[in-house]
């Protein structure tokens, strides 16, 4: 995970996950332009381990963010050549900065690109995929379901939350190669999650925030725990 090199950066001429569109509208009579992206719409889980208590959350290598770290020290911009490529480090820009600049912390997740299955059965198979739990579906509680994106894409997300025992794992998890993933799985102790969740050291998600503010404020009492921070 620590080990990006040969990094391009190009046009995206097509994509099957992003479609971009622009749109014309009319509000109260002022005329407005809009750029925005369609795209899945995805499921996320927060996983708890009742054996230990602790949270499975999952940390991997976010092209987008590692980008945006980079693009702080000078902006990239894709070289629009005939053949679609672009120079592996534009002149005059910086070194570029470590693997771990572009890693974060987030919920087990997946997009919803399967339509013969439901949210929970996606959200199933994200578990067992990412984490190495097999969860049936029944045990799934729906949190909430949220727009995400707003300003760009408009998608929507929808939170699970899954209690699982040592007893549920039944492989290491790490995603599906084939598909390019590396996931790392990471445990995070009950006791430290407030604190994890509001250090703003860590590089994580809004998702990881909320359902750890959730928890604490839905389940705490069953397992007397203290919501102070």
């Amino acid at each position: 995970m620590e080990q990006i090199n040969n990094i391009q950066v190009v046009p995206c001429t097509s994509s099957q996950y992003l479609k971009p569109f622009r749109v014309h509208y009319s509000q109260n009579g002022t005329k407005k332009t809009w750029d925005f992206m369609r795209t899945h719409d995805s499921v996320s889980v927060l996983i708890f381990n009742t054996t230990s208590h602790c949270f499975i959350l999952v940390k991997q290598f976010r092209p987008a963010v590692y980008m945006c770290e980079w693009e702080k020290s000078k902006p990239l911009r894709a070289e629009d050549k005939d053949d679609g490529e672009a120079d592996e480090k534009p002149e005059g820009h910086p070194d570029p900065p470590p693997a771990s600049a572009g890693v974060t912390y987030e919920l087990c997740a997946g997009l919803v690109d399967k339509p013969d299955l439901s949210l929970e059965e996606i959200a199933r198979q994200e578990i067992l995929e990412e984490c190495g739990y097999d969860v049936p579906v029944t045990k799934l509680r729906k949190i909430t379901t949220y727009r995400s994106g707003v300003g760009v894409t408009g998608s929507k997300q929808t939170m699970f939350y899954a209690e699982v025992s040592d007893e549920n794992c039944v492989g290491e998890g790490g995603g599906e190669p084939q598909e390019g993933e590396l996931i790392e799985v990471v445990k995070v102790p009950l006791h430290e999650s407030m604190n994890f969740a509001y250090d703003e050291s860590i590089p994580k998600t809004m998702g990881v925030i909320f359902s750890f503010v959730w928890f604490h404020g839905n389940m705490s009492p069953k397992y007397k725990i203290s919501t102070n921070v």
